[in-house]
């Protein structure tokens, strides 16, 4: 399976086509909504939430609300095009020739031959995540059938930090994580960090500053057997830090508490094997975070992801004209304090389709009905 999107931030859309899904999958334009608003919500968020109600339309792939194996082509409106339809078609945009440290802006100017930011940051903005969290839901929608599910929450914004909820958590207790992430402004899970959380944001706000974080997203029920030992580029674990590092700002990952377990010994850090489960063993712990050699082992998939603080900010930064090669101040375009919350669900959107991707890989078929006859098939022979 694959997938692209297109389309600008303050275009007339979004659009995403995905190619290789199974004939035979129910596509609820309800369940892509929901994902959609996740994505829209959290404290933080700026004044383009307050215009967009983000939703999608099927224009092709699909009859009578079932794939039918060519590619599903999915579109979301934006709203916001009706404000800048007549400046966007006579080609008087607003013009951004100072770069912002940290943003596309100019590495982007630089590989295409720009002297104005524009072009770049229009493609270049989170808005296109979107377009990925209507694709994440679609995979949720095969990995439905498989028994897998996923969801996020957010362990830190800023100094504020919630990290005893990770890795202390077991395959069992990790819908009532996510539950209580819901119920957050910050989609965290603790309660007196949520509220840290809302009150770093604020005092970010107060003085025009922007604040990054991390958040953790698993995925439960994943059989073992998917990825691959053999070729570097069908490594589950990489196939997942890739998709998480593609989104915007996002800058770290690990897989399971990686970087805390390469502070200790091999005996304290390693998942005991153990008589168990119908495939013959269990697992007494999961810091591997569910893969092992490239290949899922069949408990929860774990990964942590750390975003930087966003780059457009209230208050100034310094920079330079390209035109006049002055030194300058960035000036601000409309932007959200804080994007962790959203992150979490872009992320989430990441994992289920690369998850749902390897899934694909391993069981083929070129119908739902064959998927999941060969999962039964796989699964019987334990």
């Amino acid at each position: 399976m694959r997938f692209i999107t297109g389309g600008e931030s303050h275009g007339p859309c979004l659009t995403a086509i995905i190619d290789g899904l199974p004939s035979g999958l129910a596509i609820d334009p309800e369940a892509i909504d929901h994902q959609l608003a996740r994505r829209q919500a959290g404290h933080g968020r700026g004044g383009r939430m307050a215009i967009e109600r983000d939703r999608v339309e099927i224009l092709g792939g699909a009859i009578a609300g079932r794939t039918i194996g060519a590619p599903l082509v999915l579109r979301i409106a934006n709203r916001d095009w009706e404000n800048w339809r007549d400046r966007w078609e006579a080609g008087q945009l607003p013009e951004v020739p100072v770069p912002r440290p940290g943003h596309a802006d100019w590495s982007g100017m630089r590989k295409h031959g720009f002297d104005d930011a524009r072009p770049i940051l229009e493609r270049a903005s989170a808005r296109e995540t979107a377009a990925r969290v209507a694709v994440g839901a679609v995979a949720r929608l095969l990995l439905r059938h498989f028994g897998i599910d996923l969801g996020s929450t957010v362990l830190g914004i800023g100094d504020a930090i919630a990290d005893r909820l990770f890795p202390n958590v077991g395959g069992r207790e990790w819908a009532a994580v996510w539950a209580r992430a819901e119920g957050s402004a910050v989609r965290c899970a603790d309660a007196d960090a949520s509220a840290r959380m809302v009150d770093a944001i604020d005092r970010a706000a107060e003085i025009g500053e922007s604040l990054g974080g991390t958040f953790v997203v698993a995925a439960t029920g994943v059989p073992a057997g998917l990825g691959s030992h053999a070729q570097w580029d069908r490594r589950l674990d990489g196939r997942l830090a890739q998709a998480l590092l593609s989104i915007p700002a996002i800058k770290g990952v690990e897989i399971g508490p990686a970087f805390a377990n390469a502070r200790r010994p091999g005996t304290e850090i390693h998942d005991a094997i153990a008589p168990g489960d119908a495939s013959g063993i269990t697992r007494r712990s999961n810091r591997a975070g569910g893969i092992e050699g490239g290949i899922s082992n069949g408990e929860p998939i774990v990964v942590r992801a750390a975003m930087k603080p966003i780059p457009t900010t209230v208050r100034p930064q310094d920079s330079v004209d390209v035109r006049t090669g002055a030194p300058a101040q960035t000036a601000y375009e409309r932007s959200d304090v804080c994007a962790v919350p959203a992150a979490a669900v872009v992320g989430e959107a990441m994992v289920a389709w690369t998850v749902a991707a390897a899934l694909r890989d391993k069981l083929g078929g070129d119908s739902l009905d064959e998927m999941v006859a060969h999962h039964q098939a796989w699964s019987d022979r334990g």
